[in-house]
């Protein structure tokens, strides 16, 4: 970081105090990286361990040679750390672990961001725990007459496949009733503890009258 003219000569005593945190800009040496940001900043969330060490809380940190405050932390994870105190944003590289982040953010006592990062991560574990659609078939027997009846009592997502005519195995009066297959099949969504999104719902097609498994 570029100082301004004159900061460097500030002594490690009295000096150094102002350099590190007691005036308007605070310098931290996160793990031998240098950061320089405001004691606005770091105030901003009030129980964090950033709040009270640059108001001075009952917190005892070593100094380098410029006064930065050392904190014996991986610097990686520290800039989302300090851009979420700036702007209230959690922002990433893709190739970043939350779960690094989420570390360094219990460590600094960060609520608000800690509830940030535990939600992604549950919503990123819900994604990939999901089960994928199955596909269940149902195959129908229907006379002809009934199956105008079937095809409208068809809901609930459950589509049409195949018909297969198997033939007249019933005679009334002088006609033949022919006799059918009917194929249809739906889609079930299953969720991670195994409860079908469908389980609650009854469908009207097997309820038609006159269907046989």
């Amino acid at each position: 970081m570029r100082m301004e003219a004159g900061e460097g000569a500030r002594p490690a005593g009295a000096g150094g105090r102002a350099a590190g945190g007691w005036g308007k800009w605070v310098r931290l040496n996160v793990g031998g990286t240098v950061f320089l940001t405001t004691r606005q900043t770091l105030c901003r969330e009030q129980k964090s361990f950033l709040s009270r060490l640059c108001q001075g809380e009952e917190l005892q940190s070593d100094r380098d040679e410029t006064g930065a405050y050392l904190i014996d932390r991986d610097p990686t994870y520290f800039g989302p750390i300090l851009n979420f105190l700036r702007h209230g944003k959690l922002v990433l590289d893709k190739d970043m672990a939350e779960e690094g982040v989420l570390e360094e953010a219990e460590f600094y006592n960060i609520g608000p961001l800690i509830r940030i990062i535990k939600d992604r991560m549950e919503e990123k574990d819900y994604t990939v725990t999901q089960v994928p659609p199955k596909h269940v078939y149902r195959v129908l027997q229907c006379q002809e007459e009934e199956l105008t009846q079937m095809v409208s009592t068809m809901s609930d997502g459950w589509r049409f496949e195949q018909l297969v005519n198997i033939g007249s195995s019933y005679n009334y009066g002088s006609e033949d009733q022919a006799e059918f297959l009917c194929v249809v099949s739906k889609e079930l969504h299953s969720s991670p503890n195994g409860l079908s999104s469908d389980s609650s719902r009854k469908t009207k097609l097997l309820q038609a009258r006159g269907t046989r498994m």
